[in-house]
Parts: structure tokens; sequence; C-alpha cells
């Protein structure tokens, strides 16, 4: 099944009106006490699992310094992240310790030769099987830090899905993602899309949708990619927590 702006009109009367929760201004991120967990060691790169309610980066206000950079330089003062996860989202993060390293790693993701997969926790139960969800995505600018479907300004978008399981004690869908492009949002924007926003999302979901869940349920659960010194193609693994 592909889905395009066909079936736009079906998920715009599935959900409730409402941008985001609210949001304090400036924003300040709650204590995270879980810990970074390493996964992969060597002298090129680290494998680490993010935990969920932490930035990968740290925020420029001075109360939003705790980030898994922040921790990360501690102990590899040489570390550079490669790629972000967003604050909710928990999973796997490579890290590059050295410069070369970080360059070898960036071009494979320019040229789209890594592939991520991601386990998440949709709201109401999904007709089929798997799926594409091909719908381009721009920046909201109005509503900051919203992004939106756009056919006009935005950027190509393709997630494939694929349904893990149909709760039964709950309205939900555990379904396995493997975004094909790397937009902002992406996940959080397609399901929501196609009327089946990830539970807990605060910027998408509707209130049914984000009061079902403690957090954000979505997590990065593997990645692949060439090691940029022995060729070898390595797949790391995170598994889902929920």
């Amino acid at each position: 099944m592909k889905i395009n702006s066909m079936v736009l009109a079906h998920s715009l009367l599935a959900r409730t009106i409402r941008l985001m929760q609210p949001q304090a201004d400036p924003f300040i991120v709650p204590v995270c006490h879980d810990e970074l967990e390493l996964l992969y060691q060597d002298e090129s790169l680290l494998l680490i699992n993010k935990p969920a309610s932490l930035l990968t980066l740290s925020g420029q206000h001075p109360l939003n310094q705790d980030s898994v950079h922040f921790r990360l330089i501690k102990d590899f003062p040489t570390a550079t992240m490669l790629h972000r996860l967003d604050f909710g989202t928990s999973g796997i993060l490579i890290v590059a310790l050295k410069k070369d390293i970080n360059a070898h790693i960036g071009k494979q993701f320019q040229q789209t030769k890594i592939t991520k997969t991601y386990t998440a926790m949709l709201h109401g139960h999904l007709t089929e099987d798997e799926g594409c969800i091909d719908l381009p995505i721009a920046k909201d600018k109005p509503n900051f830090p919203l992004a939106k479907i756009c056919h006009v300004t935005g950027k190509n978008a393709v997630t494939q899905y694929q349904v893990i399981e149909r709760l039964t004690d709950s309205f939900a869908t555990r379904v396995q993602f493997s975004p094909i492009t790397g937009r902002t949002h992406q996940l959080r924007i397609h399901s929501n899309a196609i009327g089946h926003p990830i539970l807990g999302c605060d910027l998408y979901a509707t209130d049914v949708a984000f009061f079902m869940a403690p957090r954000l349920m979505l997590h990065a659960t593997s990645i692949e990619f060439d090691h940029p010194v022995t060729g070898e193609r390595i797949k790391g693994v995170s598994p889902c927590p929920f």
C-alpha cells in the first residue's frame, strides 16, 4: 500500500484540532536520570543507546546543558555526533571518535548508504500490514518547531512501515518504520498524516493519543553502516524498551 495526498482527507477527519501540547518559553528539559548505554566501542567509533528525555546535543539555555554529547566528552573528549534523535526518542546512535571517521560516515549518510529501523506505537489499528508513506515535508515557520506536509515547498520524504502487532488490550499498533529519507520529525508527521499518530507525541498527536503513553513511543532500534576502517558492514541493535 502506498500512501500519498489522496489519503490525507481521511487523516484530517480522524484527528482533533490541536497543534501541540503547551510548551514553556524558554523550554527547559526535565532532568534525565537514565544513563547512556555503551553498545559497541573501538578506536574509531561508538554505538550508544540514548535514553528518552535526553537531548542529543546541549541546548543554548544553561539549564539545557545535559545531553548525550555533554556526557560523552567527559570520557571521550574527541567524540562528535553524526546524527541526532529527538529529545523524546530513545535508541541507537553512532558517535565518531576521529575527524576522518566523522567525514567518512557523514558521507554514507549523504549517500543514503546507512539504513535505520525504528519501533513505534501508533494510535488505532492500521488496516494494511505494510506500506509506504510518500509525502513531502516542509518547515511550518508560523508554528515553529512544527513541520508539515506541503506539496509546494516540501522536500521529498519517504517512510516504509510494517505492522508488528495490533494490540488487543489497547487501541494501538506496534510498527517497524524504515525511513528512506531523514527529514526532521518525519516519522511523527507521516504517522499523523495517515491518521495514526505516535502515542505520547507532544507535537503532532491528538490529545487521546498523547495521553495514552508516559513518553514518546518511538525507539531507534537498529542502524547499519560500513565501518570506515575495515569496510565491514556493521549492524547495531538496541532492543525496544516498550
